[in-house]
């Protein structure tokens, strides 16, 4: 993790719980409450990371994943399409539509996307708040493939390793570049451990 992440880790050491189950909550700078500063820095340091790669467009899913994902289009100066949850009445014609678990809410999400705001024959970047089990992200992968576009990355703020996404992702044959810039390895008895290398 690059040295100016260190405020991130810090972050979420100070205000994080652990609420058990592999839930972290981090409503208070990600997705309740956002620190301006710290986000802009995260898009920074996100886009650091993909800066050798080919980004026409950026896209999330609501809710937490839109700060994050808006300061890094911001920096890289690509548009963000966010995948919405509900439909809204001014969502209309083709629509890329997917499910997936929810950790923190219980059952299944619909995940929607405007076709005209997914276009095919570009590169795309994910960006979102969490890696845990990857199913979100394969989610919003298959969105891109259905666009018959290309994933050109995908950048988490926080990872989880200990519920296995990055490794449920490459047994599906997905090759992209993965990035977290926080990762934590174990949630065990109510602590919050980081990976050595975010210390």
């Amino acid at each position: 993790m690059a040295t100016n992440m260190k405020a991130l880790r810090d972050r979420i050491a100070a205000e994080g719980r652990n609420l058990g189950s592999g839930i972290l909550k981090i409503d208070s700078l990600l997705n309740h409450q956002i620190y301006p500063q710290l986000m802009y820095e995260m898009g920074e340091e996100m886009a650091r990371r993909f800066a050798d790669v080919k980004v026409d467009r950026i896209l999330t899913a609501e809710i937490s994943g839109i700060a994050p994902a808006l300061m890094t289009g911001y920096v890289l100066k690509v548009p963000v399409v966010y995948a919405r949850k509900t439909k809204p009445i001014t969502m209309f014609g083709p629509v890329f539509l997917e499910t997936a678990p929810s950790h923190t809410k219980g059952g299944e999400v619909n995940l929607l996307v405007s076709a005209e705001f997914l276009l095919p024959d570009q590169d795309v970047l994910i960006i979102d708040d969490f890696l845990a089990s990857g199913q979100t992200l394969r989610a919003l992968v298959r969105m891109v493939d259905g666009a018959r576009s290309r994933v050109a990355g995908v950048g988490v703020v926080v990872e989880k390793t200990f519920e296995g996404g990055r490794n449920f992702m490459r047994s599906k044959g997905y090759t992209m570049p993965i990035e977290a810039l926080c990762t934590i390895v174990s949630m065990d008895n109510g602590s919050i451990q980081f990976s050595e290398e975010d210390v």
